[in-house]
């Protein structure tokens, strides 16, 4: 098994829900009592998910960004993770703040969202697909743009994805007409046949992709951005139909890294548009 690491201190954010709370910084010690013991005994794959999933959920401890952990090793079996110390900003639905806002495009009724900080901006807007029209299953593409409007360059860089608090990486994406080797084949994901990148949901500009080590990506300055990553829904049942349509069910979270601040999205799964054939 992957061996944890733990650096010196560990942030979280303190206080109610109010989307930009003051940041304090805690010893591990202190962070094990505040979740508890049993929660922090094993911070293994499984041991992240759970301290992730009741950080987030308390009002006492709220989200430094998939917060406590960074996922930095793709191509590995079970993921390690770094402890770091960092500052977050948060769109959720439940949290009012003037860094958060909400983009409805009113021709097709689809949302993004967008957190904006000094003159950065960071918009999320999230798809999903079925894997084939004969397999179960479904991809969800994540599409994040990152406007610029400072003078100097930012850097981009991905952070970390959960699935009702499973936590999922990035798929070995190949972009249209690239012949794919061998030996990758059966993990590899040609992004000329999903349907959410032929259709221009989504930009094969930029990619997150496994399993190359965590890119980073500049952004110049009065420049914008896109990248975008594709995940696999580790669920069974995530679709829930009704007589008005049907739509994905339960909460996705991930986060983007951009000058060393972390930028978190929750999203609902009734958000989440659909963008397969």
């Amino acid at each position: 098994m992957a061996a944890t690491r733990f650096i010196a201190r560990i942030a979280v954010v303190i206080g109610s829900r109010t989307g930009t709370s003051e940041s304090t910084t805690i010893f591990p010690a202190q962070f094990m009592r505040r979740i508890g013991p049993r929660d922090a005994k094993s911070f293994s794959c499984r041991g992240a998910s759970e301290i992730f999933a009741k950080a987030w959920k308390t009002g006492s401890i709220f989200c430094i960004a998939a917060p406590v952990f960074t996922l930095f090793a793709f191509a590995q079996d079970i993921p390690t993770f770094r402890v770091e110390t960092k500052e977050a900003l948060v769109w959720d639905e439940s949290v009012q703040s003037t860094s958060t806002s909400t983009i409805w495009d009113p021709r097709t009724g689809i949302e993004s969202h967008k957190l904006s900080y000094d003159d950065i901006e960071v918009s999320s807007l999230l798809g999903y697909e079925r894997v084939s029209p004969t397999k179960e299953g479904r991809l969800i593409t994540f599409i994040t743009t990152i406007a610029n409007n400072t003078n100097s360059d930012i850097s981009v860089k991905y952070g970390g994805t959960t699935i009702d608090d499973h936590i999922v990486l990035p798929l070995s994406l190949v972009p249209t007409g690239k012949k794919v080797k061998k030996r990758i084949q059966n993990d590899a994901w040609e992004l000329g046949k999903m349907h959410c990148f032929k259709s221009g949901f989504a930009s094969e500009n930029l990619l997150f992709s496994a399993p190359k080590a965590p890119q980073t990506f500049l952004v110049h300055p009065q420049t914008v951005t896109t990248v975008s990553f594709v995940t696999a829904d580790p669920r069974s049942s995530s679709i829930l139909c009704s007589s008005s349509g049907c739509h994905m069910t339960g909460t996705v979270r991930y986060y983007i890294t951009v000058n060393l601040r972390d930028y978190v999205f929750v999203w609902r799964g009734r958000s989440i548009a659909y963008c397969g054939e």
